[in-house]
């Protein structure tokens, strides 16, 4: 059957809507997709736009499973109607949404950037997995997502990644294998970059990644692991503050809801320093080794940022950042753009950058503060 010849089923559309059982629309929107994508190639746009009507009419009140087997049928089609494409690709099943999300060549970089920013990982890691990501589309994916959707955009080769994408990704591939053998299989990576993943890993990591990578890595792999193992055989080993006793009290106060700003302005106040890098860490998911540089650096915006992370406010961040005893101590007129800088800071960005970011991104302040969002 052609699409001129499927007027009559169309015309039958309105009484089923309003009508017919639920079996009948589902017949129905099974033949429609079957005419459109028998001839889609021939139609023109105004006849793809009358199926889209059809299909986006039909599709409502379907069940999943219905809805799942249509968003597989038009996932490989190089020609899917605009608005079904939207409607299934925004779905609130990921899989409904994801073979449209993974595959359809369709859907407008702005909608699927918007998908990002709203859904959650399951529809994350369909767009990570697609044939072509833009870079601005990565950043947003890096932002929100797990070390599932981390991991796919980091094996994709078609993920396009800024400089500071592939900073994100290289920080957190000390903690993650998969990425880190991923990563050194690029062909993409910044100059420098292959060097400075390597020198991060773990001794064990870099015998895996030499391992692993391609025969063109490999040489820089070697000189890269020959001066990382220098450097720490020059390093004098640090010497590690226990924060056993801060983490306990901390975990406790956080185990009965009384981890808070006033419970945290309270050490500050107090110059309880060990017990003010444990809640901070507590409060922002990370380990005290993240938080402990950023409360002697000279530089306060990486502290600011940790704070704003921890969901603290502005008076316990004051009362944190003037409780420092190592870092010289900073002016009001200092003070007060750091607050303007916190209250324009967004929580999510905040907490990427602790999560994610160097210790260069935290402590390198901005020429200016932060516009609001």
């Amino acid at each position: 059957m052609t699409a001129i010849a499927s007027t009559d089923l169309i015309a039958e559309l309105d009484h089923v809507l309003k009508a017919g059982p639920s079996d009948r629309r589902v017949r129905m929107l099974r033949q429609v997709v079957g005419l459109f994508l028998e001839d889609a190639h021939r139609l023109n746009e105004h006849h793809i736009g009358v199926f889209d009507d059809v299909l986006v009419r039909l599709m409502e009140g379907v069940e999943l499973r219905t809805l799942t087997t249509l968003s597989r049928a038009f996932a490989d089609s190089r020609l899917v109607p605009s608005e079904l494409a939207r409607r299934l690709a925004n779905h609130d099943d990921a899989d409904v949404a994801a073979p449209i999300l993974r595959n359809c060549d369709c859907i407008p970089d702005a909608d699927l950037i918007d998908i990002a920013w709203l859904r959650a990982e399951e529809h994350l890691c369909a767009i990570a997995a697609r044939k072509n990501v833009t870079d601005e589309l990565t950043d947003v994916l890096l932002m929100r997502g797990d070390s599932s959707v981390l991991r796919k955009l980091a094996s994709n080769p078609g993920t396009k990644f800024t400089s500071a994408g592939f900073a994100m990704l290289i920080d957190t591939a000390e903690r993650d294998e998969d990425i880190a053998c991923s990563l050194v299989a690029r062909n993409d990576l910044p100059p420098g970059a292959l060097g400075d993943l390597v020198a991060r890993c773990a001794t064990r990591l870099q015998a895996k990644l030499l391992k692993t990578a391609p025969p063109s890595s490999q040489a820089a792999i070697r000189t890269a692991i020959d001066a990382s193992a220098a450097a720490r055989a020059r390093a004098k080993p640090p010497v590690a503050i226990d924060y056993t006793e801060a983490k306990a009290a901390v975990m406790a106060l956080n185990n009965s809801g009384q981890l808070n700003d006033s419970s945290v302005n309270r050490f500050a106040v107090r110059g309880e320093h060990h017990n003010v890098v444990a809640a901070l860490a507590q409060l922002a998911a990370v380990p005290t080794e993240t938080i402990e540089p950023l409360m002697e650096s000279a530089e306060i915006h990486g502290l600011v940022i940790a704070c704003r992370a921890s969901r603290l406010n502005w008076n316990t961040t004051a009362a944190i950042i003037n409780s420092r005893t190592v870092a010289p101590r900073i002016s009001q007129q200092e003070l007060e753009l750091a607050r303007e800088r916190f209250e324009a800071m967004p929580l999510s960005n905040a907490q990427r950058v602790v999560r994610f970011g160097s210790f260069s991104d935290l402590t390198a302040a901005p020429s200016a503060a932060p516009r609001r969002p």
